[in-house]
């Protein structure tokens, strides 16, 4: 498994900003924030942009995130999938190869629902075929769809597209309805991304993003999680994700050079 850190975990600074901290830190890939990237792209080329991550020796691992695209009708949906092709395109000026995809947000969930979000995940998947990019489907643990790993795995068997896996985030894993034998349902095939953090001292209920810390500082078992990916031979990308306003008070590089020490612990 390959180590790279989510510019999730330093949200206020820019895409330039965690390029060098991260490379500072002894990181050689991230996984980036796509609005980040767009914003520096307002004023910065793409050769230019390339250049600074090839002279910090910086991958881009993968892209979070898109949504809108499973349940979303009529000119809201054609806004979202519009949006959707321009960050493809994106993903192929800079061999992005993974876009993080999370299902939409609503009150009610139907049986039309979940086949409509079957249709809809193939065909983002053929347009992301197009731009030889993997989409890594996210459950969210509190959400009303979409909430399990169980779930996950579900529709993208369901939606039949090769190219299509689950992103596997073990903070939506622990707070949500997940269960640890779901973890057996897992694959190289049907698992695309994995991303990690910790929990301390909070009733999984109660936890929130803002609540993540360091792999290792907190109470989730992650070790089994770790043991059960290299069971199944997951050799792919696996991010610290943190989405904490305290952290991103630290300097920036500093936390980096933390997050590092902590995944390496992490994955022996």
């Amino acid at each position: 498994m390959n180590p790279c850190i989510s510019e999730a975990s330093t949200l206020p600074s820019t895409f330039a900003e965690d390029v060098a901290a991260y490379a500072d830190g002894g990181w050689t890939a991230m996984e980036v924030w796509l609005t980040k990237l767009e914003k520096h792209l307002e004023s910065h080329s793409t050769e230019d942009t390339l250049k600074l991550l090839a002279d910090r020796g910086i991958t881009l691992a993968a892209a979070s995130y898109q949504g809108g695209l499973l349940l979303s009708q009529g000119e809201q949906r054609k806004a979202h999938y519009d949006h959707f092709r321009r960050r493809l395109e994106l993903c192929g000026h800079f061999g992005i190869q993974t876009l993080l995809v999370v299902a939409d947000f609503v009150d009610h969930v139907e049986d039309t629902s979940l086949q409509r979000a079957v249709v809809s995940l193939a065909q983002a998947a053929q347009w992301a075929a197009g731009a030889k990019v993997r989409l890594a489907l996210e459950f969210r643990g509190k959400a009303t769809f979409c909430a399990s790993l169980d779930t996950a795995l579900a529709l993208v068997a369901q939606c039949g597209e090769p190219n299509v896996g689950v992103n596997l985030d073990v903070f939506h894993y622990y707070t949500g309805p997940s269960k640890f034998e779901d973890l057996g349902l897992l694959t190289p095939a049907n698992l695309a991304f994995v991303q990690v953090c910790d929990v301390a001292g909070f009733p999984r209920e109660l936890a929130t993003d803002a609540d993540r810390i360091l792999p290792g500082d907190g109470d989730f078992r992650l070790d089994p999680i770790i043991q059960q990916l290299r069971h199944i031979g997951y050799t792919g990308w696996i991010s610290l994700e943190l989405l904490n306003p305290t952290l991103w008070q630290v300097k920036a590089s500093q936390l980096a050079e933390l997050g590092l020490s902590a995944m390496r612990r992490l994955l022996k």
